[in-house]
């Protein structure tokens, strides 16, 4: 069960943002009102917006000449100064949108790789009576892959265009007291991972294959002590 309150949380900080170009979208109604759930319950929140990080498509001649373009830079850097991140991405065409595996493919180049060790929580919002949930499971591929830690549970608001109230919460008491469950079990699982020792603490991208120069990419994230 969740803490009572935040007060007594050890500090987390977490960098929350609808995966959505369009102002005012249904899901950056749902990525405000995660970030205002997780401020009460004690988290730090770092509130970002996808056009902070919207970049041209991922081309390797580019990277090569350039290095990363600056949307990629800006989650790079807002993801190595959080310990968690939330996203709450619409569904396109049962998928993930195209600007956001943009994006991952691109900060995905840096070396560390700032998506490894780091505890996630995907969120959706649609009009659909799904509310978006095909596209969360596609978007967990390519983040599980990269070392984050995924929160198996994921929130996804259906008829999302009549789900919330004058003062932007979720009208369905239930579903809102849900959802503020879940934040805060979910910050109480960062604040656990950043504070007590893991049990893993090493990402291989090609796990189980032969090592090469070529594909072998290891990398080890050093336990602090408590």
């Amino acid at each position: 069960m969740p803490r009572s309150s935040g007060d007594d949380r050890r500090p987390v900080r977490v960098l929350i943002f609808a995966a959505s170009l369009r102002a005012s979208s249904l899901n950056d109604r749902l990525a405000t009102l995660a970030a205002a759930v997780a401020a009460e319950k004690g988290g730090i929140v770092d509130r970002a917006a996808m056009a902070d990080f919207d970049c041209p498509s991922y081309d390797g001649d580019a990277e090569a000449s350039d290095g990363l373009p600056e949307g990629a830079r800006q989650l790079r850097d807002r993801l190595v100064a959080a310990d968690a991140f939330i996203i709450s991405a619409p569904e396109y065409n049962a998928s993930m949108p195209g600007v956001l595996k943009n994006v991952i493919d691109w900060v995905s180049r840096h070396r560390p790789q700032p998506f490894n060790g780091r505890q996630g929580l995907l969120l959706s919002a649609s009009p659909s009576m799904a509310g978006g949930n095909r596209g969360l499971w596609a978007l967990r591929i390519p983040l599980e892959h990269l070392g984050a830690r995924i929160y198996p549970d994921m929130f996804s608001l259906a008829q999302a265009h009549q789900a919330f109230d004058a003062e932007g919460r979720i009208a369905n008491a239930t579903l809102q007291e849900r959802f503020d469950s879940t934040i805060e079990c979910f910050l109480d699982l960062v604040e656990a991972a950043k504070h007590y020792r893991p049990l893993k603490k090493q990402w291989v991208e090609y796990l189980g294959e032969r090592p090469t120069e070529a594909t072998d990419r290891v990398e080890h994230t050093p336990v602090e002590a408590v």
